[in-house]
């Protein structure tokens, strides 16, 4: 007797026979194929991982037939180009594209992730998130900037006059 049983596990729609198993078709689930799927070696995300940590952001061209990116030595660009999208789907960066470039900036997560993954103490923060002087050493507040009446470029050095010509 030909006993159909629903197939649990990955669909309860379809149902297989006892007799026909090996031939099951699923077209509702497309085929992962050898191309779809992209392995980066270890070396080359600890890498870029440690370069986005370090920068805080990551400028990456949409270049895919290109060898190496310009700022990190070892991976491809499209390397570096995949690791910024599957960082970005985990919502560990943010992308900003524009003019054929992205332009990734690390979000709180992806801090948090990145030093996880690379192993680092707390005290280390990406350059993004340094304290910087609030104003620079060169010039005193105090001090009259513009002596003699006002800024350069406004001040009436040729004695007056009505309209265009300048007035005599």
């Amino acid at each position: 007797q030909q006993h159909k049983q629903p197939f649990i596990i990955l669909f309860s729609c379809f149902e297989v026979s006892a007799k026909n198993t090996t031939s099951i078709a699923f077209p509702c689930i497309p085929s992962i194929q050898q191309n779809d799927i992209m392995w980066i070696p270890k070396e080359n995300r600890i890498a870029v991982y440690s370069y986005l940590f370090q920068e805080g952001v990551c400028v990456v061209k949409k270049d895919t037939k290109s060898d190496k990116h310009p700022d990190i030595e070892g991976p491809s660009n499209l390397e570096v180009l995949m690791l910024m999208k599957s960082l970005q789907s985990k919502g560990y960066v943010r992308v900003t594209f524009s003019w054929q470039y992205n332009y990734c900036y690390l979000t709180d997560e992806g801090i948090e992730y990145l030093r996880t993954y690379l192993a680092l103490p707390p005290e280390i923060v990406p350059a993004t998130h340094k304290q910087t002087n609030k104003r620079p050493e060169g010039r005193d507040r105090e001090e009259d900037k513009f002596e003699g009446g006002g800024r350069p470029a406004f001040r009436d050095n040729r004695g007056g006059g009505f309209g265009r010509g300048g007035g005599i």
